[in-house]
């Protein structure tokens, strides 16, 4: 009977594989946590999710992202968020669990996706979540204006963040969806010379008069290629509280904004929709 049991909770705990319209999706036990998932597209990294622990963020750029969505309002009171990019929906579990009866708005285009996670990874029926398989952008129009006081922008296809949603024109549509005191933050991907970095940052500074970058050191350095996430709204931000929460994280970060913030995008020159790229592909070495 120990046996079977140990048999059953196994196959409970293997690995789950599917093909989506991104590639291959599979989500990864962890060892050290009986409920804790990973999930991967095409061997990379996308998501974590711990279905005992919702408020558990693994990842560092989830972490700061986490981070802004607890100074979005007072602790427990409830807000807003469109969520652009839905991976495992981990940051929308995080926002259920941290400020209950949030509502939420999740846009991710890849619908296999979605049910994959769906079913394999349930969400809390009683979350006020609803996922719209669409284009993050198409997603976005929909959004009622001065609706969201957080949108967050976390899409990759490929490992890369889509040309059109890089541009002005795509921040003033989140500008519209956002009430006047809201904020919106995008998880970035660069590496040396940080071009990417350096021209989203010139972007949001054409369409938000206040901005922050969190990152670490070593790829603000310009050393290695990572994650940077940037944080914009039309309202003064808590840098002071951000920066405290950031350097207390496994991995401290820095966050620059201000003159330091503008003098590192040095000159770079905003992106509208008629120069939009999508975001340098990651090298292989940073998923081995």
């Amino acid at each position: 009977m120990a046996r079977n049991k140990q048999r059953d909770r196994a196959a409970a705990t293997a690995p789950v594989a599917e093909t989506v319209d991104g590639g291959l999706a599979e989500l990864v036990p962890d060892r050290e946590r009986p409920r804790g998932w990973t999930l991967l597209i095409d061997g990379a990294p996308q998501s974590y999710v711990d279905l005992d622990d919702p408020a558990h963020l693994s990842f560092e750029y989830q972490r700061r992202l986490g981070h802004i969505a607890d100074l979005a309002a007072p602790p427990n009171r409830p807000i807003q968020v469109v969520h652009l990019g839905g991976g495992a929906f981990t940051l929308a579990r995080y926002v259920a669990a941290t400020r209950p009866r949030s509502t939420q708005q999740v846009v991710e285009l890849d619908g296999p996706l979605v049910q994959f996670v769906r079913r394999e990874l349930p969400l809390d029926g009683g979350a006020r979540i609803r996922v719209r398989s669409v284009d993050a952008r198409a997603g976005l129009a929909k959004v009622q204006d001065g609706w969201a006081d957080l949108v967050i922008a976390d899409v990759f296809g490929g490992a890369r963040t889509p040309a059109h949603l890089t541009s002005t024109e795509f921040l003033a549509e989140v500008r519209r969806v956002l009430r006047p005191d809201g904020r919106y933050a995008a998880n970035l991907a660069d590496g040396p010379p940080l071009t990417h970095l350096r021209g989203q940052i010139a972007t949001a500074a054409a369409v938000f008069p206040e901005l922050a970058l969190v990152a670490d050191p070593t790829v603000l350095r310009g050393r290695r290629f990572g994650n940077a996430v940037l944080l914009a709204s039309d309202r003064e931000l808590p840098v002071a509280e951000l920066t405290r929460r950031v350097a207390t994280d496994p991995h401290p970060g820095r966050v620059e904004h201000g003159r330091a913030l503008a003098d590192f995008a040095g000159g770079a020159a905003p992106v509208t929709d008629a120069s939009a790229k999508p975001s340098p592909a990651p090298p292989a070495s940073v998923f081995r």
